[in-house]
């Protein structure tokens, strides 16, 4: 009687219920913690030029529709493009309240699982999404580098001495994980398996050219539209330095902070953001102030109508 105590109370708690309300009682839980970040960063918002934070926020809203697309080209099958469209507002904000990716990726996981997409392949078009991103994104920061090679002073971003034990953390880490696949039979097979079903659904999805373009426009527009963000904030409060070397400023920033796991970057991003843009020539307290507003316009606003939605999908059971 005693053992059937837990499952039956199990049973009982509205779990659903629960699960609708948890995306709002982290954003309000996020806000406590930033609060003084926030106060300062509307006060900003108030003295800046407002067609320019009006472009600002399109821009935003279009990275929303650039995820959708990019996640679309990730998988053959087609999925409801509205659904697929709210799905990547409401996983923005699941992003901002767990360690970097993980949120987005875990309400895209459930979104297709309820689409019927396996896991193993839904597994799939999620890797493959974060690899053409994180390419296109790198690729595009290279490009803009020999464009613009004086962009940023490097000087000022790497503290001397610091390369070479970067350096072997990266060779450390990289060691480690050789060694757990060579070593451990389990680990070498599911990676292997998840390898296979991950290059299939590559091969599937590039053998459609509508599938590829999607991929991989959407993943070339995404930090197109993220720094396009940063640019119109900069041009808002007038910040001395070319639109191009605060793309350039941007797109070091978040490749720098994409092996920090916080969640949303929250506090990461907005260091490395005032970092690379004082190096690209920007005075650093009006630096801090594009930041902060910046982080205002792209986190801040979105994300307690992003949690409210999030909370309304998982009601009406679509993800």
């Amino acid at each position: 009687m005693v053992a059937r105590f837990p499952q039956r109370f199990a049973g009982r708690l509205p779990v659903r219920q629960i699960l609708c309300l948890l995306p709002l009682a982290l954003v309000l839980v996020v806000a406590g913690r930033h609060w003084s970040v926030l106060a300062e960063g509307f006060g900003h918002l108030a003295t800046a030029h407002w067609p320019w934070l009006l472009a600002a926020g399109a821009a935003t809203c279009l990275t929303w529709v650039a995820a959708a697309v990019t996640r679309q080209g990730a998988l053959v099958e087609r999925l409801p493009a509205l659904r697929l469209l709210v799905t990547q507002f409401a996983a923005g904000a699941a992003n901002h309240l767990l360690p970097t990716g993980l949120g987005a990726s875990a309400v895209n996981l459930r979104f297709m699982a309820v689409c019927g997409v396996p896991l193993a392949r839904s597994s799939a078009a999620v890797a493959l999404y974060l690899l053409a991103e994180s390419v296109a994104r790198v690729g595009l920061l290279l490009t803009l580098l020999i464009v613009f090679p004086n962009a940023l002073r490097i000087g000022t971003l790497i503290p001397q001495g610091a390369v070479g034990p970067l350096l072997l953390t990266l060779a450390a880490l990289a060691c480690v994980a050789l060694s757990s696949l060579v070593l451990v039979r389990k680990l070498r097979a599911a990676v292997l398996s998840f390898l296979r079903t991950a290059l299939g659904e590559a091969r599937s999805v590039h053998t459609r050219p509508s599938r590829a373009l999607a991929l991989w426009g959407g993943s070339l527009a995404f930090p197109t539209l993220q720094a396009a963000g940063l640019v119109a904030v900069g041009l808002a409060l007038d910040l001395p330095v070319p639109p191009a070397h605060m793309v350039v400023a941007y797109l070091a920033a978040t490749v720098a902070v994409a092996l920090v796991p916080t969640p949303g970057g929250l506090g990461s991003v907005e260091a490395a953001l005032i970092v690379t843009l004082v190096a690209a020539g920007g005075p650093v307290a009006l630096v801090t102030a594009v930041v902060l507003a910046y982080r205002i316009i792209t986190v801040w606003l979105p994300l307690l109508p992003g949690a409210l939605t999030l909370g309304a999908l998982v009601r009406w059971k679509v993800i």
